[in-house]
């Protein structure tokens, strides 16, 4: 070891001066002034480990987040670097999904389908979910489409069990709750659970985003995303026809 080779050193040179053998001379040196042996020999090791250390890697933000910088400032008036320094303040990497839903829309204002996104965003930079997975280790299938309709329409079209049937006719599935023309909650047949959220795009423009979720695997998760697009096609076609 470094330590052990000077030392070493410093005894014969001691040795050669004083005519001492190698264990007084030794002993003397560690007497005298243990701290100057130990101070050479650490001190270079760590200069060395240091200056080999590599750079931390640059966290790529958007890439993780799973959305370009661009469109998450566009609605939410930050970047997802700028959410992960305002979110970190909060030590919101501590709390459940639930409660950094509520201080995103409640503090900042944003509205209900973007603090999803951010919310989401923010877990998966910090390493809470993996991409398609909630907090809770289970999965969901996300889906979302733009339509060429008031916003009003498009809720109905989900909400009206006569015309919802038309696109949309699984058996088994239950509205739990709804708030119109923002939000909806389905109960699927098989336990798992659909939210949907309604926004504006002006006075003739919609969208509906979709989060299929308690899925138990990747392989539902994919079945269930090819599910959604297929009847979301349906829903456009039942919309241009109204």
């Amino acid at each position: 070891m470094p330590r052990e080779k000077d030392l070493k050193r410093l005894v014969r040179t001691r040795m050669k001066k004083t005519g001492e053998s190698y264990t007084t001379a030794r002993a003397q040196l560690r007497k005298k002034s243990p701290s100057r042996v130990s101070t050479r020999s650490a001190t270079a090791p760590a200069s060395r480990a240091s200056a080999a250390a590599p750079a931390p890697a640059k966290i790529e933000y958007a890439a993780v987040a799973g959305m370009s910088d661009d469109v998450i400032r566009g609605k939410t008036g930050r970047t997802w670097e700028e959410w992960t320094r305002t979110l970190d303040t909060h030590d919101a990497a501590t709390m459940a999904h639930r409660d950094i839903a509520i201080l995103v829309s409640g503090t900042y204002q944003v509205p209900a389908w973007w603090t999803q996104m951010v919310t989401v965003g923010y877990e998966r930079i910090k390493g809470l979910r993996a991409r398609g997975q909630r907090r809770d280790g289970t999965y969901e299938a996300g889906k979302s489409r733009t339509f060429n309709v008031p916003v009003e329409t498009l809720y109905d079209a989900w909400a009206d069990t006569g015309m919802r049937r038309r696109w949309l006719d699984e058996a088994g599935m239950k509205v739990r709750t709804a708030n119109a023309p923002k939000a909806m909650r389905l109960g699927w047949p098989d336990g798992t659970i659909v939210t949907v959220w309604f926004s504006p795009k002006g006075t003739h423009k919609s969208v509906v985003a979709i989060a299929h979720t308690k899925l138990p695997d990747k392989a539902t998760t994919n079945r269930l995303k090819q599910y959604w697009l297929e009847k979301l096609n349906a829903l456009g076609e039942v919309l241009a026809k109204a």
